[in-house]
């Protein structure tokens, strides 16, 4: 076990001789190069693993392994652009490598001193966009450090937080620290932190428990599992620094069985700090005893509501229950309980640290510090963003995101996944923040973001999203598991031609009593995307019913497939990969599509090779 003093020392130790603080560029007295590679899951499923392994290889082969050390990292967030390769102290980001690609970069980078421009100068400035208006905080490890590597942790200021608080603070000046710095819970509701802590460590109880909320089960959402794979110590030391201020000696961490490289890191980390003697009894001979464990959820959308999350990790079905008493009252086996989720904990260091005006003066009246969203959908650079609240919707696609691909127009952009709203192209200069979004009918959610095009159909869009929610209703209120299957069909009825007016009225009046009447956040904010697209992208809705007509040429049903005469050669190809007969015409003579027989399977309009078929 190590003391406070010998923590120090491996912070000096490790600074000195591994890293230089924001960049990891070498010591003047060790000219070591870090040769950084991407292993969140993106890079890993694009071969980060193997790139490494040959890094590794040609570089003994070289002689070099004594002045170049390839290290693994999390993810850096420019997921489009993956698998990422740095090379400290050179500031050269290479970007899409792949295990083809290494011999070349050792051979002239690494050997020769002349780096591959080839890999790196075409996206040099979709690098700059992306980077230049972020602040990271929440992510401020992730693709610096080896999340394996505690020391590295250390490195970068890790367990110091903790360190300052068991020897200079008492659990009400951590809590007012907390309250004081603004922040608030980044995993939907937006909740005062500072002040859950506190109900918490007012309720006198012989146990009590701090759970992280690692369960994010949006669509498109995946800032939680990034921060667990990039830095996990930071959720761990978050969690202790928790523990104290509230009087708990337990934590859990709830993670989904999906996020397997996640799951890995944590039990490394966990260990490590177990034998460093930061968690477990006595931490740094302060008095002060806290473990953490780890618990798996099965998927289950509905688990990431806190007291179903809380009902899993006892071995009980994951359902909410009725609240109050709230979980700092009577939470996890019926003792008061803070949950937290992956992103709010990893802002609690740095609020210490730094100071709680430090990070109070980040963001918006508000809405304070920064954000970490998922970007996905019609965007080039689709990836990982933490910028500050209060940057607007166009920031993030146009400067960040780097616009929509095609040169098509943005149509709408969904935040807060299925729980969230669709915000228009109108409201685009709308700030990014708790109060912005929920006043344009959204909200902030845990993070996720789809950005769509003039392709997309709102009406498709809402129904997916719906579709989900049925999906992953516990069934265990009605308004829930029957209201929003409710939904869904007319829904469907409406994407297939066969809806009416009055259906926008039953649409609108079933969304009222669902989110008036289900038990948990899930149902309550189901009708979100319906809503929000029926307020926006009203015409929509009203031209698949009174036009039969899909506007975006989405909605199967509603597509009708004609050939043009003019454009038509005769070629027979179209005809020919017709299953289904519905394609009648001599060659080189104007084919003809009959709607009776067409299934609107598509394939004719894949085939031509003249722009001939046409969809409207």
């Amino acid at each position: 076990m190590k003391t406070n003093a010998q923590i120090e020392e491996i912070r000096r130790d490790t600074f000195s001789e591994l890293i230089i603080r924001k960049g990891r560029k070498a010591d003047a007295e060790t000219p070591v190069k870090h040769v950084m590679v991407c292993a969140g899951t993106g890079c890993t499923s694009s071969n980060s693993e193997e790139i490494i392994s040959r890094l590794r290889v040609q570089i003994e082969k070289h002689g070099l392994g004594e002045t170049v050390k390839v290290v693994q990292t999390g993810c850096l967030g420019l997921c489009a652009k993956g698998p990422i390769v740095i090379v400290h102290p050179d500031d050269c980001m290479y970007t899409m490598v792949t295990p083809e690609d290494v011999s070349e970069i050792v051979e002239s980078h690494l050997v020769g001193g002349t780096p591959v421009t080839r890999l790196s100068e075409g996206d040099s400035q979709v690098v700059k966009d992306f980077f230049n208006k972020q602040m990271r905080v929440a992510l401020r490890n992730c693709g610096l450090i080896d999340p394996e590597n505690i020391d590295e942790y250390i490195a970068f200021d890790g367990y110091k937080a903790l360190a300052a608080v068991l020897s200079e603070m008492s659990p009400s000046d951590v809590i007012q620290t907390v309250k004081t710095s603004g922040l608030r819970g980044r995993g939907g509701a937006g909740f005062s932190t500072g002040t859950k802590w506190e109900f918490a460590s007012k309720n006198e109880a012989e146990r009590k428990y701090v759970c992280c909320n690692a369960d994010e089960g949006d669509p498109g959402a995946f800032m939680d599992r990034s921060i667990l794979e990039g830095d996990p110590h930071s959720v761990i030391e978050a969690m202790a620094i928790a523990g104290y201020a509230i009087g708990s000696n337990q934590g859990y961490i709830y993670v989904r069985a999906e996020y397997p490289i996640a799951v890995h890191r944590l039990k490394i980390a966990i260990s490590q700090a177990r034998n460093y003697g930061l968690l477990g009894r006595n931490i740094l001979d302060s008095g002060f005893d806290f473990d953490v464990d780890i618990r798996l959820g099965a998927g289950a959308f509905v688990c990431g509501e806190e007291t179903a999350l809380m009902a899993s990790i006892e071995g009980k079905r994951g359902e909410p229950r009725v609240r109050p008493p709230f979980p700092a009252e009577k939470g996890l086996w019926q003792e008061p309980t803070i949950l937290n989720n992956v992103e709010t904990l990893a802002n609690v260091a740095p609020i210490l640290l730094n100071g709680a005006e430090w990070f109070a003066d980040l963001g918006t009246l508000k809405s304070k510090g920064t954000k970490v969203f998922a970007i996905g959908g019609k965007i080039a650079n689709t990836g990982l963003v933490e910028i500050p609240m209060g940057t607007t919707l166009r920031e993030i696609v146009y400067e960040i995101g780097g616009g929509i691909p095609g040169g098509k127009a943005f149509k709408a952009a969904q935040t807060g996944g299925p729980s969230g709203g669709c915000i228009p192209a109108k409201h685009i200069d709308a700030p990014i923040d708790y109060e912005s979004l929920i006043e344009l009918g959204s909200m902030m959610g845990s993070g996720g973001l789809i950005v769509m095009d003039e392709d997309t159909c709102m009406v498709d869009i809402a129904k997916f999203f719906l579709e989900f929610t049925v999906d992953e209703s516990c069934g265990k209120c009605t308004p829930c598991r029957v209201g929003t299957r409710m939904m869904y069909d007319i829904l469907d009825k409406i994407t297939q031609g066969n809806g009416t007016e009055k259906d926008l009225d039953e649409l609108e009046r079933y969304a009222r009593v669902i989110t008036k009447t289900s038990l948990c956040a899930l149902g309550q904010t189901a009708p979100n995307p319906v809503l929000s697209t029926l307020k926006y992208f009203r015409e929509e809705y009203i031209a698949h019913i009174k036009e039969k007509r899909c506007p975006a040429g989405v909605c199967k049903q509603l597509i009708v497939y004609a050939i043009d005469p003019e454009k038509c050669t005769g070629c027979g190809l179209c005809k020919k990969n017709c299953a289904f007969g519905a394609i009648s015409g001599e060659k080189k003579a104007p084919h003809a599509i009959d709607p009776e027989k067409c299934v609107k399977c598509g394939m004719c309009l894949t085939k031509c090779k003249f722009g001939a078929v046409t969809t409207k």
